[in-house]
């Protein structure tokens, strides 16, 4: 009866989740706006003049006033509790793209859950479903062609990793759906058609057969690695680039003939076909692609940055596996899952950032998991916001290498309030970081903090009676070991704080390896 009953509390606490709800809207609004980001763990991050917008684990954060102040959107009717995997601005429209995980069969399924874009500042949302398919979708025009295309009919390993505008169009790179636009604000979708893995260009005029097919099953055919979407970029020369599992795209006429470059079909070419991101330097117009291993062998991580529209490539960072990049007027920022990396002399040389350190707040950033990333400019301030599987952080620009200053906005969530936690980052992945437990206390007490597998399974005492005190914020770390130093397998966690002082409190943690 015990184990029930934990059960049934643990089931209410949300947990925070990585990229791989009934609640009045008009209160949530009207409420003072908040000092941090609801989630610490950042996935996107866009400026727009003085507006910020932040996709985190729960749910979009903006900030109208240049990081002073934030509004989030999180456990309403709108986001109720989805994450945020993209965020985009176009023509005074705030987009963003929502997913959260469904447990099949045991496994945790990244699901998309659609779109949501405001026309004045959040004060009012439309909801978009998930773009999928009728299942009598299996063909599609294409110039004088009539191809075979593969319907997507479920929402499940389908979400939106990307946001780009063209005109009045709005583009989106999605895990399963491939690249898809819509011209009527996501009331209707096309999709878009793509070289297959063994074309390097198409257009209407060609005779083509192949299909459409961006995962495997479908005509007794493997997926079309090309037509799967990551990453989406309009420049300013008005070309289109869509990063995808096997390669760049590049179209010059707005999405309708398509060129694509791989690590394979160019002389000076990208390092590898996964393209995560893809973004334009405004001060040059260069372009950088986060190019990361696919399934050739002399592929490599890195960033692959062109000067010429991509007919040629240069290859730096060899070995990074990067997210994002920013770009202030002196220097060229990479965000990677190992590291902060600065370029001075336009990527021929990199200088990872030292430990970054709050020293007015006394918080070091314990993640070394870099997402996203933006700059602001004006002729009196220089930021970068980077966002982390840690929290938020803002850095004042300095005049040499990493001499800015450092600004951590920690979030506090639920942890504000007496007897209440959360676990941050998560999920987490033992090899690479720790798990923070953040709780408090309503007065001074021993606490007791245990860790339990999804049978109920005692799987590690983080902490035994140890006094701590009442009316702080309080943050204690699991390793994502067992009492014997091992690393524990992937999957739901629970621990349960035990105090003398008051009720225990529970949460769920999920591990990633």
């Amino acid at each position: 009866m015990k184990k029930l009953f934990f059960i049934l509390l643990v089931a209410s606490v949300i947990s925070a989740q990585k990229l791989p709800t009934d609640f009045d809207l008009t209160n949530r609004l009207s409420k003072m706006d908040d000092a941090t980001p609801l989630s610490n763990v950042i996935e996107r991050i866009s400026i727009i003049g003085d507006t910020i917008l932040v996709g985190t684990s729960n749910g979009l954060s903006i900030s109208f006033d240049k990081g002073d102040s934030w509004k989030n959107f999180f456990n309403d009717e709108i986001f109720r509790n989805e994450s945020v995997s993209a965020v985009g601005y176009d023509k005074g429209v705030i987009w963003a793209a929502t997913w959260h995980f469904e447990n099949i069969a045991g496994s945790d399924i990244a699901t998309g859950s659609g779109l949501r874009y405001s026309k004045d500042k959040g004060k009012t949302w439309t909801i978009i479903p998930q773009p999928i398919d009728d299942p009598a979708d299996s063909s599609i025009v294409y110039g004088i062609n009539n191809i075979r295309a593969l319907p997507v009919t479920t929402e499940k390993q389908n979400f939106i990793r990307d946001i780009a505008f063209y005109n009045n169009t709005v583009l989106i790179a999605t895990n399963a759906g491939g690249i898809r636009r819509s011209i009527d604000e996501g009331k209707t979708w096309q999709r878009v058609v793509l070289p297959p893995d063994n074309l390097d260009r198409i257009k209407p005029t060609d005779t083509l057969s192949f299909s459409l097919q961006p995962v495997a099953g479908a005509f007794g055919k493997e997926a079309n690695l090309n037509h799967i979407g990551f990453s989406l970029l309009t420049a300013s020369t008005g070309w289109i680039y869509a990063g995808t599992a096997g390669g760049i795209n590049v179209s010059d006429d707005g999405g309708i003939s398509w060129v694509k470059f791989n690590h394979l079909n160019q002389e000076e070419p990208i390092s590898g076909n996964h393209i995560l991101a893809i973004e334009e330097n405004p001060l040059d117009k260069s372009i950088w692609a986060a190019t990361w291993k696919a399934e050739g062998a002399s592929e490599f991580w890195a960033v692959s940055q062109s000067n010429n529209g991509g007919i040629s490539w240069n290859n730096f960072l060899e070995g990074e596996r990067v997210l994002d990049f920013g770009f202030s007027k002196n220097s060229i920022y990479s965000a990677s899952q190992d590291g902060l990396f600065q370029s001075t002399d336009k990527g021929l040389t990199w200088y990872a950032a030292p430990q970054i350190s709050d020293i007015e707040k006394r918080i070091i950033l314990d993640t070394k998991n870099f997402r996203a990333l933006a700059t602001y400019e004006n002729s009196a301030n220089n930021i970068l916001w980077i966002g982390t599987l840690g929290g938020l952080v803002k850095y004042e620009i300095g005049n040499s290498l990493w001499s800015g200053k450092w600004n951590i906005l920690l979030s506090t969530g639920t942890a504000s309030t007496a007897n209440s936690s959360f676990a941050f980052p998560n999920p987490f992945s033992p090899d690479s970081k720790k798990s923070n437990i953040k709780y408090s206390l309503s007065k001074d007490g021993d606490v007791t903090i245990r860790i339990f597998d999804f049978g109920m399974n005692l799987v590690k005492t983080v902490l035994q009676n140890a006094s701590r005190r009442g009316n702080i914020d309080l943050i204690d770390t699991w390793d994502g070991r067992d009492e014997s130093g091992r690393i524990v397998s992937n999957g739901v966690y629970f621990y349960q704080i035990e105090t003398s002082g008051g009720d225990p409190m529970y949460g769920k943690i999920l591990v990633i390896l």
